[in-house]
């Protein structure tokens, strides 16, 4: 059986989002929302689009765009208006619809994570922008996620590299703009480890290392948005109707007329 089969990742993305509820969970949410909010603050337009962890999570809630909407995986009683329950690969929403689309560890806890990014491309329309954050194995977190036999909370995600993410963006026709590793904190829970956490910081923190524990990439869309075509009217599909001269009409639009001619005829003789 593939390893791929055997992963639960509906159940690992559930303690991951109970994981969010920790101090450290905490932490790393107040500094996705501050990175997110400094990416896109100069961008504008009708619908926001983010999926990922959870609807109780929403970030860029600053930003300047008409309609925020928020996908989750599962129902639940208490969902708000504004929420679309889906997975991941399979999103409800017509294509060119969305004007930024934010995929928040989308990737890390999806079952197909290039289809779920070719959906948030599908989505998005031309022109549009896409902010993928995602966990860095080039980090101190992958690290503990590779000695850890642990899969509850982050541990569970998969870690993908972020110049492969960037490759698939580019085969979706993107451009990425932007592109760091973020939160250089140790992943440890206890308050002790306050002096470990400030010298790690210190010492990776000023961005020269890419070894933050997760990455940001902005990228942009570079297909033009589809736009209806008029039919072009040919001179051979012009055909003249009996006793009415020539009709400026396709082949299949006259040929619709001279049925209803015939029915209109057949009725008279009656």
């Amino acid at each position: 059986m593939p390893p791929s089969t055997a992963v639960d990742y509906a159940q690992r993305h559930d303690s991951f989002e109970r994981w969010y509820q920790t101090p450290l969970g905490r932490a790393l949410l107040a500094d996705q929302r501050a990175c997110v909010d400094a990416q896109i603050e100069k961008l504008t337009g009708a619908r926001q689009l983010q999926v990922g962890v959870s609807h109780r999570f929403p970030l860029a809630s600053g930003a300047d765009f008409a309609q925020k909407i928020v996908t989750t995986p599962r129902w639940s009683p208490a969902i708000p208006d504004g929420v679309a329950v889906c997975d991941a690969d399979e999103l409800p929403f017509p294509g060119d619809s969305m004007d930024l689309v934010i995929l928040h560890h989308t990737a890390d806890f999806s079952p197909h994570p290039h289809q779920a990014l070719r959906e948030a491309a599908r989505v998005l329309r031309g022109e549009g922008s896409i902010l993928l954050i995602g966990f860095n194995p080039l980090s101190v977190w992958g690290v503990r996620r590779f000695l850890s036999r642990a899969r509850s909370g982050p541990w569970g995600g998969r870690f993908l590299m972020k110049s492969r993410m960037e490759d698939w963006l580019r085969l979706l026709d993107f451009s990425v703009e932007h592109s760091r590793s973020c939160f250089y904190r140790l992943p440890l829970h206890k308050a002790e480890a306050g002096q470990k956490m400030s010298l790690f910081e210190s010492v990776c923190g000023n961005g020269i290392l890419p070894v933050g524990a997760y990455y940001c990439i902005l990228a942009r869309k570079r297909v033009c948005s589809r736009m209806p075509r008029r039919p072009a009217w040919r001179q051979q599909k012009v055909i003249p109707l009996p006793g009415t001269g020539t009709v400026g009409a396709s082949r299949g639009c006259a040929s619709q007329v001279n049925i209803e001619t015939r029915d209109l005829g057949s009725g008279h003789g009656r």
